[in-house]
């Protein structure tokens, strides 16, 4: 139980830090969002809670073949911003995009032999 607790706060202060920093600084809070602190955590985690490497070299392995398709929605979010379209739009046609992308990533995926769709 004091693990999971850890958890919650460790994650919790990484994403208030990210925040805040980027209430200050655009590029800098940008920068350490972009950075794989969540990833590298659920590793850290799976690690110490005695996971595999097969687990955690499969969750690494997905989450490359998973962020691929997030990529465009960071160029068009602030395209719709910029030309006027309200965030929850922006962020709607950003979110719709990224789903379109993670179908056509799943299909080249599988070519590869990687199956991302549980």
């Amino acid at each position: 139980m004091t693990l999971l607790i850890t958890k919650y706060a460790v994650t919790a202060l990484v994403i208030v830090l990210v925040s805040e920093v980027a209430k200050r600084s655009d590029r800098l809070g940008a920068l350490i969002a972009s950075l794989p602190f969540i990833t590298i955590m659920v590793m850290v985690w799976m690690h110490i809670e005695k996971q595999d490497t097969a687990k955690l070299s499969n969750h690494a392995l997905y989450t490359f073949w998973y962020v691929i398709p997030t990529m465009p929605m960071f160029l068009l979010l602030p395209w719709l911003l910029h030309k006027g379209t309200g965030f929850w739009w922006a962020l709607l046609w950003s979110a719709l995009l990224t789903f379109v992308c993670f179908i056509l990533t799943a299909l080249v995926a599988k070519k590869f032999g990687v199956e991302l769709f549980p």
